[in-house]
């Protein structure tokens, strides 16, 4: 069975193709949404028509800049009543149609999304045009994946493309263009995926060469980066940024929910946003539009202290309050604006404070975008590839990394979700930024299978394989002839519920047509087996001979063990700092607590710790065993206390592997003691706790069978009858 990932020649010919005719008309989509919003700027703020974007230089404040914006914001809220997912700036809802519409846009978006952001943006809302645009790649994208017969993972590769190709179009930046679509749509890296993205990518920075010239979108001129003793100053940049980011986001969840809260119809937000940020720019109208020519003047250092002062403090409010309000407009600009701006005023102080440093301020203004917009958006590597692809210069390499890293950690520690995904877990959407491999597609069946299974013989009596099935506690098992090929599978419900004939053997009442697997069989193809047949079991064969059985749970168990591997494991330094601690000694146990095995177990231990031996008691709880279980604890600890050691502990309402995953969170510890109940009788030795234990937490497991007197008593779950 072929993985999905590895797509034939012939589909991805086909998605290339589709990426191809994709990052055409997103590179025209672009061209035309930036002319109609230099169309739009020129008559409703400027009073005169042109084709080309304005400088906000000698833009006059005038009551046309608080009229202008509010008529714009009344126009889009009349589109959104139509599409509603124009609101925004957009990518949270491509997300969302990715991660549970199967990448299904409403084509109206490729419309209604560029027709609301040319009105908003036109009319002066502080937004820039690559939002909208990549919005507008992804709704082609999506719209050529649901008129051709695609798969919804080739359709969400098509939105991607679509994205990238609008990105790219705008900023003549293909390469971070392909980054921004993997770190924030696709969470996938593979050739199917890849190839088409390069493809549209590329086909939208032709584009956008042939018809705004060559080169990226912003001047940028050349700095000094390099030296060793430069590198503190934008690691503290970092940190600032950082503090930046987290400034930004949490400011616009805030305002957000302020807008959420007001006593008026959402039809209005737009208008009162657009009140509020026509007031800005009476004071500083170049915190209005789309700042391209403000983010010029901020990296080539022309601006002074005051201005840039204003600028920041403008541009942020007014970015905050349009935002907030549902307007329709993009993201990244304003973030670059604002932390171009942030920075260039970290780096004319510091200039002044250290003139021997070499630090420019311009040098840190274009650090500073790329640090704070890969830590509110999460997406450093595209904000790093962003902004070297900005200035062509390798030598912004080094501190460029520096400083990202830095402030994605302070936005980590500070951020539970960041401005693309905040609004998404507000309706409920967990948005995973990891790329993982998929461990069901490199885990194989003979890994995790069981192989000591217990077999029913193929002439055993009905009679004799229901006392086999009542012994072993298992859901199914397999029915092996003399030669050891399995023939059946019998399964408790076919003697529960089916009618066996009387006097008949186990293949008269087993399932004869047997779906099985090889050793070599990927886990995610035995999964797909499962489902798609209703079935829990799937037995193991090679070379016609039984060697195993795959159950749901050890599909379960590989994630598990992958799960696993983030739990820290004892390191060299260990035997050396557990000389100054307690050796720490995790008990798990619930009925045979206060056993004499358990102090027995202990006592060996106990000694040669001469009294640093500390034990923490986890007792599971289940539906059957949890009475007593806060008396049995207690009378534990007393014992444990009498050895001299020093104990806790806690009832917990789980099963034994997960109340031992989450005391491991909690606490680190040396080893775990299982004491159980005798085999044939312990439910937690059927479902194989201790292996499992021992899997989970890579410790040393002891195990202790506790038998004979001074166990507790619970009540057994009967087994029903089977019906005659």
């Amino acid at each position: 069975m072929d993985l999905p990932l590895r797509a034939s020649a012939r589909r991805l010919l086909l998605l290339s193709v589709l990426a191809a005719v994709i990052g055409s008309l997103a590179g025209l989509a672009a061209y035309a949404l930036i002319h109609l919003i230099a169309l739009l700027t020129n008559m409703a703020l400027f009073g005169r028509v042109g084709w080309k974007l304005p400088s906000f230089r000698t833009l006059d404040p005038s009551p046309r800049l608080v009229i202008a914006p509010v008529i714009g914001a009344l126009a889009v809220a009349g589109l959104a009543k139509w599409s509603p997912i124009i609101r925004g700036h957009g990518i949270p809802e491509a997300m969302e149609a990715i991660l549970r519409k199967q990448s299904r846009i409403a084509p109206r978006t490729a419309i209604a999304k560029p027709l609301s952001a040319a009105i908003a943006i036109g009319t002066g809302g502080p937004f820039g045009a690559e939002g909208p645009i990549i919005v507008t790649g992804g709704s082609i994208g999506s719209l050529l994946g649901q008129v051709i017969d695609v798969s919804p993972s080739e359709r969400k590769i098509l939105l991607a493309s679509g994205a990238a190709a609008g990105m790219s179009a705008t900023f003549g930046a293909p390469l971070a263009s392909v980054m921004l679509a993997i770190e924030l749509l696709l969470f996938e890296f593979s050739p199917r995926a890849f190839i088409p993205l390069v493809v549209a990518s590329s086909i939208a920075a032709g584009i956008h060469s042939t018809i705004f010239g060559s080169g990226p979108l912003f001047h940028v001129p050349h700095h000094d980066y390099a030296g060793l003793g430069q590198l503190p100053a934008y690691a503290a940049l970092g940190l600032a940024c950082g503090a930046l980011a987290v400034i930004v986001a949490k400011g616009l969840f805030a305002i957000e929910h302020g807008f959420r809260s007001l006593p008026v119809g959402e039809f209005w937000h737009p208008a009162i946003g657009a009140v509020f940020f026509g007031v800005v720019g009476l004071a500083v109208p170049r915190a209005l539009g789309v700042g391209y020519d403000a983010i010029d003047d901020v990296l080539s250092d022309h601006l002074a202290v005051s201005v840039l002062a204003g600028l920041l403090l403008a541009k942020l409010l007014a970015w905050w309050v349009a935002l907030a309000s549902q307007t329709s407009g993009g993201t990244l600009a304003p973030i670059l604006l604002i932390s171009a701006s942030f920075g260039g005023l970290l780096g004319r102080g510091l200039h002044n404070l250290a003139p021997g440093l070499g630090v420019s301020a311009g040098a840190f203004a274009v650090v500073a975008m790329a640090a704070t917009f890969g830590a509110a958006t999460r997406a450093p590597f595209t904000s790093i590839v962003f902004v070297f692809e900005l200035t062509g210069d390798y030598n912004v390499v080094l501190p460029l990394m520096l400083a990202t890293v830095m402030a994605s950690l302070v936005a980590a520690a500070f951020l539970e979700d960041s401005i693309m995904t905040e609004k998404l877990t507000r309706r409920g959407v967990r948005v995973g930024g990891e790329l993982h491999v998929d461990v069901l597609r490199t885990t194989l069946v003979g890994d995790v299978m069981t192989r000591d299974v217990m077999t029913i013989p193929a002439g055993a009596t009905i009679d004799e394989a229901e006392a086999m099935m009542a012994a072993g506690g298992h859901g199914a098992y397999p029915v092996v002839d003399e030669d050891g090929r399995c023939v059946a599978l019998l399964e408790r419900r076919d003697l529960l519920v089916g009618d066996p004939p009387t006097g008949g053997t186990a293949v008269d009442a087993a399932r004869r047509d047997v779906v099985s697997v090889t050793s070599g069989t990927p886990l995610v193809d035995a999964l797909e087996l499962m489902v798609e047949e209703g079935i829990d079991h799937l037995p193991v064969v090679d070379d016609d001979r039984l060697v195993g059985i795959c159950t749901r749970a050890d599909v379960v168990r590989a994630r598990a063990d992958q799960i696993a591997l983030d739990h820290r494991q004892s390191g060299w330094l260990r035997p050396i700092v557990s000389r100054r601690r307690p050796r720490r000694v995790l008990l798990v146990g619930n009925r045979t607590l206060g056993h004499p095995s358990i102090a027995e177990a202990l006592q060996a231990r106990a000694r040669p710790a001469h009294g640093r031996l500390h034990v923490h008691v986890v007792v599971p709880t289940g539906p059957h065993d949890g009475v007593g279980a806060a008396d049995r604890l207690a009378a534990q600890l007393g014992a444990l206390q009498a050895l001299g050691c020093s104990a806790d502990g806690e009832v917990v309402a789980a099963r034994p592997v997960a109340a031992v995953r989450q005391a491991l969170r909690a606490e680190p510890y040396d080893e775990i003691i299982l004491s159980t109940l005798p085999p044939g009788v312990s439910g937690w030795l059927r479902m194989d706790a201790g292996a499992r234990i021992e899997r989970l937490s890579r410790l040393p497991v002891t195990h202790v069978v506790a038998a004979g007197d001074g166990l507790a008593e619970t009540p057994r779950e009967r087994r029903p009858e089977r019906p005659r």
